[in-house]
């Protein structure tokens, strides 16, 4: 058999499917929500639109895609031929996110206004003290 129809009947070993990437790369935990993220529409590959979960990325793709709350911009640097451990799924990848904007006020999942929310052990024991006949 010749080089050529050798290369014919062997899969391009320079691609590779975007869900199965992402899930190699450990992006999420099954390659059926994978695959489901790129039905969607919700995966950009070089800014362009995945339609397909079969769409063949290689190295130096750069995709796009939200994952929880916040928007992950990836650069493909390997494929990866495995779901191997997390350091591994990590090389595959260079991740270009933006870091998040801190705020300069810490924001608590409870904010507490003045007057409102359940008051505190200390709030009552100031509110016992001024109360008329509490130590009488």
């Amino acid at each position: 058999m010749s080089a050529v129809a050798e290369a014919e009947d062997a899969p391009d070993q320079g691609k590779i499917r975007l869900d199965k990437w992402l899930w190699h790369a450990r992006f999420f935990k099954t390659r059926g929500l994978a695959a489901g993220v790129v039905k969607s529409g919700h995966v950009r590959v070089n800014g362009n639109r995945a339609g397909k979960a079969a769409h063949a990325v290689r190295s130096g793709d750069v995709l796009t895609f939200s994952q929880a709350d916040t928007v992950r911009v990836v650069r493909i640097l390997a494929l990866g031929t495995r779901r191997g451990p997390a350091p591994e799924a990590q090389a595959l990848y260079d991740d270009l996110t933006p870091p998040p904007v801190k705020s300069e006020t810490p924001v608590s999942p409870n904010p507490r206004y003045e007057g409102k929310g359940r008051p505190t052990k200390k709030d009552r024991r100031k509110l016992d003290l001024n109360r008329p006949g509490a130590l009488e």
